[in-house]
């Protein structure tokens, strides 16, 4: 039998401006609070307005660190970091997609913990990092409840994670007002990292039965605005259901981790600058292919959950929403399946995870 353990300390507060109802939860953090956002979706959502008539409806002074990039380097964080040193904030309270928000927890631990941002991925220091509060604008990464952090480092030329139990936000606002104004492109983007985590994490080796009934959830939630996302229209209804959605597969991937899909994804997104959830859409047909061979009931499960016949009925809709994949070269898929293979992602992957059986995957893809 598996041991595992189960642990999420997230409070999860759901509806619509309960970031403001509930500020004073807000207080009982601290006095002091950093914004972590990215340039322009926090205002542009109406969540960074939420967000400071919170903080000053409880009188705690706040700053504003608006420069997160777009899948942050290290030197992003660490910019960041310095200005909360500089401010000395009792929490960080991170608004955005999956940037801003795992950009929240690297500056959470560089703000008591002044280290070169490389050294974020010994995943051990001496202070505890600052408490953090997780208010999502796109519903895909699930991050306001999983205690990663994914970031560029460009030596290696990939994304890489660092994670300590720490990092699990104290409090998570969902809600779905927060994603109305997102473009299409990103709303379809989104949706299928939250799709990803969801079918990853009850395909990994590591799944459980607990985690097994938060990705079948999940992934019945997500299907249930499937119509709304081909056509390129979302109700309230389908907005908030894909924001849960996200976040169940935010749990999910908490206790099993990503696999392959995500490993291979990353190339794609650091040579290509394709989308995470696209690139992980682009793969993920080729991907139940693969574990159709190994966990052939699971792969069954997943399409029954989705309402979908088959495989190919999958790889339709997952071409809809993502559209083409990139030529890549014979030796570009040679490259990024040699550092995909390494990963821990590829580990926790069904079957015997090889060079080959990745490169075979992009080949198809």
């Amino acid at each position: 039998m598996q041991n595992y353990s189960f642990f999420m300390p997230t409070r999860v507060i759901h509806g619509e401006k309960e970031l403001v109802n509930q500020a004073g939860l807000l207080k009982q953090l601290g006095n002091k609070c950093l914004l972590v956002t990215g340039k322009t979706s926090a205002r542009a959502s109406g969540a960074l307005d939420d967000a400071v008539e919170a903080l000053t409806s409880q009188g705690i002074r706040y700053e504003l660190f608006d420069q997160v990039e777009n899948n942050p380097s290290l030197e992003n964080v660490g910019a960041g970091g310095e200005a909360a040193r500089q401010f000395k904030p009792d929490f960080i309270l991170g608004i955005g997609g999956g940037s801003p928000l795992d950009a929240s927890k690297a500056i959470a631990v560089l703000a008591v913990n002044d280290i070169d941002p490389e050294e974020l991925y010994r995943n051990q220091f001496d202070n505890r990092p600052l408490p953090i509060v997780a208010v999502p604008t796109t519903a895909g990464t699930g991050s306001e409840v999983t205690p990663y952090s994914v970031l560029t480092t460009r030596e290696l030329e990939t994304k890489k994670s660092f994670s300590v139990p720490e990092l699990f936000p104290r409090l998570a606002f969902l809600d779905w007002r927060y994603t109305e104004k997102l473009p299409l492109t990103i709303t379809r983007d989104t949706a299928l990292d939250a799709l990803s985590h969801l079918v990853e994490g009850y395909l990994s080796q590591r799944a459980t039965g607990t985690s097994d009934l938060f990705a079948e959830q999940g992934m019945k939630l997500w299907t249930k605005s499937l119509k709304s996302l081909r056509e390129g229209v979302l109700p309230p209804e389908d907005r908030d259901r894909l924001l849960v959605a996200s976040t169940l597969g935010g749990i999910t991937i908490s206790y099993t981790g990503t696999t392959l899909v995500h490993a291979l994804g990353y190339s794609l997104t650091y040579y290509y600058d394709i989308p995470h959830g696209r690139a992980n859409g682009l793969l993920m047909a080729e991907y139940l292919r693969y574990n159709a061979e190994h966990v052939p009931q699971r792969v069954t499960n997943i399409l029954t959950w989705l309402g979908l016949n088959d495989i190919e009925e999958f790889a339709q809709i997952m071409t809809e929403l993502s559209g083409p994949m990139v030529e890549l070269s014979a030796e570009e898929i040679k490259q990024y399946a040699a550092k995909a293979v390494t990963t821990k992602a590829a580990l926790q992957s069904q079957g015997e995870v090889t060079e080959e059986v990745l490169e075979r995957i992009l080949q198809n893809s």
